[in-house]
């Protein structure tokens, strides 16, 4: 019942969070506005039509096969954190994958709902449920993002072969809540896989 309550209060946390800076995100910056906490830390107001960090997956139909997929995984998911729950798993095996699903579920809200909800977010603030209805249909939603990392900037040295010479920046793909619940999730299982799935 503890872990049960613990995977429970984990995904709240991270939904609540997720949404709440969206919503807060969508509803006072436009699209391409940014603020800067510090040299490091840019709060920069983004969408994406596609995966975490910006990815990109093939067009119309291939955003909604791309939600139905993470719907189809988020619905096996909770069966299989489920599952683990009643084979009392470690601890970190399933916070981790509860976060993956607490990650999954906010960028699911986004693509489903927001195009709904919302109006457009380019050189206007966005409105919820706006009159003249929302920016896209169902399914049809963009992912906001908005924390931006660029803690290294400068030119790759001329003797690194193809690079050489060129302007990086690190860490450049912009991003959200969810996606960092997700991240966050997958490296915990990486970095304990060990105690996540012992061997015997």
């Amino acid at each position: 019942m503890a872990l049960k309550r613990a995977v429970f209060i984990t995904v709240l946390i991270i939904l609540i969070l997720d949404q709440f800076s969206k919503i807060w995100i969508k509803t006072h910056f436009v699209i391409g506005q940014e603020f800067q906490v510090f040299d490091w830390f840019i709060i920069h107001f983004t969408e994406n039509n596609g995966m975490a960090f910006g990815l990109e997956f093939g067009g119309e139909w291939g955003k909604i096969m791309l939600t139905l997929f993470r719907i189809l995984v988020t619905t096996w998911l909770v069966f299989f954190i489920k599952g683990l729950i009643r084979q009392k798993a470690h601890k970190i095996t399933t916070i981790a994958f509860s976060l993956v699903l607490a990650g999954a579920i906010g960028n699911i809200i986004d693509s489903v709902f927001y195009g709904v909800f919302f109006n457009e977010s380019i050189n206007q603030l966005a409105s919820f449920l706006p009159n003249e209805g929302g920016y896209a249909p169902l399914f049809q939603g963009r992912v906001v993002d908005m924390f931006y990392f660029p803690l290294f900037k400068g030119f790759v040295p001329d003797w690194i072969p193809f690079m050489g010479g060129d302007y990086f920046i690190f860490f450049r793909p912009v991003f959200n809540i969810a996606d960092a619940a997700i991240t966050t999730g997958v490296l915990t299982l990486f970095i304990f896989h060990k105690k996540a799935f012992p061997t015997n």
